[in-house]
């Protein structure tokens, strides 16, 4: 059988392009994230990097389902240990990585949807899913699933990809180290990320209906969602924003 390759990149030397000790290039998988806890649960070092061509399972947040065909986008899982603070805030701070390692193939600034979406325009282009394992109250092992699209999927109206003639080995090489150099940060946001966060911020000051009813302020340090409703401003951990009208470019 044919080595599964990127773009003609063996796995030695994607992983070496990407700084990472170890790429595993798989043809097809239910889910990349499934192959990186099974490897962490062996003692995969972190860094480890799991690219498939295509999933048959892939997932996004609340169990929803991430079209993830062959040749239609970048689909990894990195395995990594990370600060147990921290990774309240890590989906967060792996979009404020992504987006800027996005800008240059994207026709258009890539912003950023709370709380792991990526846009451009009105439409989204990538999506990040951290799922922690634990043992005795800390975090063992964190397993970073990213989803990519380099064109956007037929049956998903809402989406787009990257510039026509993006490669999935030069996005690689793009975001892994990117990925990796927020993993190693401890502590939840500093001022200077949630400056970054402002200014990509697609809901800053837009009306929504979901996860509560009322204008986006922004997030805090922690990551919460800040939203000025009748009551005041609450802060929301968990949901998805809905916005109250269409977006508009």
């Amino acid at each position: 059988m044919t080595a599964v390759t990127v773009d003609g990149l063996g796995a030695v030397e994607l992983a070496a392009r990407c700084g990472v000790p170890r790429a595993v290039l798989l043809r097809d998988v239910e889910s990349t994230l499934d192959v990186a806890h099974a490897l962490a649960a062996e003692g995969a070092p972190s860094g480890t990097l799991i690219v498939a061509e295509r999933q048959s399972a892939g997932r996004g947040r609340q169990g929803r389902e991430w079209k993830s065909d062959r040749g239609s986008g970048v689909w990894f899982t990195l395995v990594e240990r990370v600060d147990d603070e921290a990774l309240a805030v890590l989906a967060l701070r792996l979009g404020l990585a992504l987006a800027p390692a996005l800008d240059p193939f994207s026709a258009r600034p890539v912003r950023l949807k709370w709380p792991n979406d990526l846009w451009v325009g009105e439409r989204k282009l990538a999506g990040v899913l951290v799922e922690a394992r634990w043992r005795d109250g800390q975090p063992e092992w964190a397993a970073i699933g990213v989803g990519i699209n380099l064109q956007p999927p037929d049956a998903e109206p809402g989406a787009t990809g990257l510039r026509t003639g993006v490669t999935r080995a030069e996005v690689l090489v793009a975001v892994v180290p990117a990925i990796r150099a927020v993993v190693a940060k401890t502590g939840l946001l500093t001022s200077d990320e949630l400056a970054e966060w402002a200014s990509r911020d697609l809901a800053a000051a837009r009306e929504i209906s979901e996860p509560v009813a009322g204008r986006v302020l922004g997030i805090d340090s922690g990551g919460a969602l800040l939203v000025e409703s009748e009551g005041g401003v609450a802060r929301w951990r968990s949901g998805s924003i809905v916005f109250s009208e269409p977006m508009r470019e």
